[in-house]
């Protein structure tokens, strides 16, 4: 399994500050996968309470192998569970709302799990061209990732209009640029890599000789972003805050 937390961590901290979890909250974590931002609000949190929630029961199933007292999972799509009305202080999600089909209709749905005066803060995406992981990968073995639904919350003022039609006020967009870690050397991010989805996909598509090079330029361009600590890609994102 790849290990997202790892490829995530330089942005742990901006994400785990800008949701400013206080003690006595109650969360709202959507998309929340293996659960570390649900432990990290969970401990910001204190005497409050964090629920957890994704529609991968083999990620619950990883988040729950490191139980916090404070914290429930919850196996079900956010966007259309019907969530007990004002019952969150804040929602949160690292990367986790931006594949919904409805998204009017999920953040709307987000909206009524919230008080009045609740916080929405998610990090989201900027778009691909902004995403040298996202261009690089493709690139290299010759194609192009046709999902583009990573990005969906990308360009700010359509990812506005959304939230405001789903009844959010005044959201505010922060520029965020992290690396992402692939792994610590060239072969873990080729092994982590070849664990996606979209490069599956691309390299299943080609013949055996096609392949071959795919795979050579795939390990040479790895190569090319190894710092000695890790295999790096430049990203950007946004994290976006609304009440």
């Amino acid at each position: 399994m790849f290990d997202y937390d790892a490829e995530m961590r330089f942005y742990r901290s901006r994400f785990r500050d800008a949701c400013g979890v206080r003690d006595g909250d109650r969360v709202l974590d959507v998309g929340c996968g293996g659960g570390q931002t649900t432990r990290d609000a969970a401990a910001d949190a204190g005497r409050g309470s964090v629920l957890g929630v994704d529609v991968s029961e083999r990620m619950l199933e990883h988040a729950r192998r490191q139980p916090v007292p404070n914290v429930d999972y919850l196996l079900a799509d956010a966007a259309t569970y019907e969530f007990e009305p004002e019952s969150f202080d804040v929602c949160i999600s690292r990367f986790g709302v931006m594949f919904f089909e409805d998204l009017v209709g999920a953040f709307t749905n987000l909206r009524r799990a919230l008080r009045p005066g609740g916080r929405l803060v998610v990090l989201v995406w900027q778009p691909r061209a902004e995403n040298e992981w996202a261009r690089v990968i493709p690139e290299a073995i010759g194609g192009t990732f046709r999902d583009e639904s990573a990005f969906a919350l990308g360009a700010e003022d359509v990812t506005r209009d959304i939230l405001t039609s789903a009844g959010f006020a005044a959201p505010t967009f922060t520029a965020v640029h992290e690396p992402l870690f692939y792994g610590a050397d060239v072969e873990a991010a080729y092994a982590n890599v070849l664990r996606l989805r979209e490069p599956q996909a691309l390299l299943a598509e080609l013949d055996p000789a096609a392949a071959e090079r795919a795979e050579a330029a795939l390990r040479a361009m790895l190569a090319a972003h190894d710092t000695g600590d890790g295999v790096l890609f430049e990203s950007a994102a946004w994290i976006i805050t609304a009440e």
